[in-house]
C-alpha cells in the first residue's frame, strides 16, 4: 500500500536515526529481513468469481476468544522510543479497532497501564532463568486481563544486529525502562536470553497459568509437531522479523510445512513481511489463521501516535475486506491454497 510506504518515510523523518535503525533493522546482513517481504512479492492471488460473497465477515477464532479480524499486533519493544504515547497509545488504537495487541515483555510501560485501554491483550514472554520471577510476570499479565501467553522460543541468545552495534545502541535512554521486568523490590531486571530452555519449559508454564500458551518462533515442521505434543494452544511461524538468525527461511515460505505438521489441531499464525491486505489474504490462503503486524504499527506510532496506529490498523482491515471481495471470499475460511500462485 502506497499509504504505508509514505507512513514509513514519515516515521523515518521524525525518529532519531539510532531509533529508526533499531526498529527497522535486522540481524547480520539483513537477508532474512528482506526475504520476508520478497516471499510475499513472489506470490500472486488467483481469484474466484461469481461466488456471491455479499458483505464479508473477517472474524476468526483464536486462543482466548473470537477476534474481529485475522490481523493482530505483534509484540514489539520500546514503543516510547517511537512516540510519547508509547504502548498505551498503541493499546488505545488496538482497542478502538477491536484488534488483539500482544504486549511485549520489553514494553516501556507496565502491562497494567496498557490494559487500561480495555482492548483484547496477549502477553509475550521470554522465560527467565529465575522461574519464580517468571511466574510473577505471568501472574501480572493474567491479573491485568491478558487472554493468552506468547512464549518467544527463537532467542536462546541475542541476535547480532549490526545497525545497533554500529550505533552503539545498547540501552534505553534515561527515564525509560522495561517496565514488565520490574520486580517486587522495584528493581528493573535485564531480560536474559536462556540457551538451556527446552520443551519442559512449556510443561512448567502450563502448571503455573491457566492461560492458553502459544509458541512463537517456529519455522521447522518438526518443532510445530513438538509444540502440539507439548500442549500449546497455538503456533506462531516467525523469524523474529529477521532480527535473530540471518539467513533463516522467510516465514511465508515456512508456513505451509508448519500448517501441514500441525494438521488443524491448533491455530497457526504468522508474522514477518506483511505490508498489505493482499499479503494477509495470501497467508490465510496458505493455512494461517491470522497474521501479526510489527513494523507497520511502529511506523504509525512514530508518525502519528495513537491516531497513527489506528490509521494503520483500519487501513489493513479495509484493504483485507476489499481484496477478499475481489478474490471471491466472504470469510477467511473460504480461502485455500489453490488461490495462491508462486512466480
Amino acid at each position: 500500500m502506497r499509504a504505508l510506504t509514505e507512513l514509513a518515510d514519515r516515521a523515518r523523518r521524525v525518529l532519531e536515526p539510532v531509533y529508526w535503525d533499531y526498529f527497522a533493522g535486522g540481524a547480520g546482513e539483513e537477508r532474512t529481513l528482506r526475504a520476508n517481504i520478497a516471499a510475499f512479492e513472489r506470490r500472486q492471488i488467483v481469484p474466484r468469481v461469481l461466488r456471491a460473497t455479499g458483505p464479508r465477515d473477517l472474524r476468526v477464532v483464536l486462543p482466548g476468544g473470537v477476534s474481529r479480524t485475522p490481523i493482530l499486533v505483534a509484540p514489539t519493544a520500546f514503543h516510547r522510543l517511537a512516540h510519547a504515547d508509547g504502548e498505551s497509545g498503541t493499546a488505545k488504537a488496538a482497542a478502538a479497532t477491536g484488534t488483539v495487541l500482544t504486549v511485549s515483555m520489553a514494553a516501556t510501560e507496565p502491562v497494567e497501564r496498557i490494559a487500561e485501554a480495555g482492548g483484547p491483550l496477549w502477553f509475550q514472554l521470554y522465560p527467565q532463568p529465575d522461574r519464580a520471577f517468571t511466574a510473577a510476570v505471568v501472574e501480572r499479565a493474567e491479573k491485568a486481563g491478558c487472554r493468552a501467553l506468547v512464549v518467544t522460543a527463537d532467542s536462546p541468545v541475542f541476535g547480532r544486529r549490526d545497525r545497533d552495534r554500529r550505533n552503539r545502541f545498547v540501552d534505553l535512554p534515561d527515564g525509560l525502562a522495561c517496565e514488565n521486568m520490574r520486580d517486587a523490590d522495584g528493581r528493573v531486571r535485564d531480560i536474559a536470553m536462556d540457551d538451556t530452555l527446552g520443551w519442559d519449559t512449556i510443561a512448567w508454564l502450563r502448571g503455573v497459568t491457566g492461560l492458553p500458551i502459544l509458541v512463537k518462533g517456529v519455522l521447522h515442521p518438526a518443532d510445530a509437531s513438538a509444540a502440539v505434543a507439548a500442549g500449546v494452544a497455538g503456533v506462531i511461524v516467525s523469524n523474529h522479523g529477521g532480527r535473530q538468525l540471518d539467513g533463516a527461511v522467510a516465514t511465508l515460505d515456512a508456513l505451509p510445512a508448519v500448517v501441514a505438521a500441525v494438521g488443524g489441531r491448533v491455530p497457526v499464525l504468522v508474522d514477518g513481511g506483511v505490508r498489505r491486505g493482499g499479503d494477509v489474504l495470501v497467508a490465510l490462503a496458505l493455512g494461517a489463521t491470522a497474521v501479526l503486524l510489527g513494523r507497520p504499527v511502529l511506523w504509525g506510532l512514530a508518525a502519528g501516535g495513537a491516531p497513527g496506529v489506528h490509521d494503520v490498523l483500519a487501513m489493513f482491515e479495509a484493504d483485507l475486506d476489499h481484496v477478499l471481495a475481489l478474490a471471491g471470499a466472504r470469510t477467511p475460511a473460504d480461502l485455500d491454497a489453490s488461490m495462491v500462485a508462486a512466480s
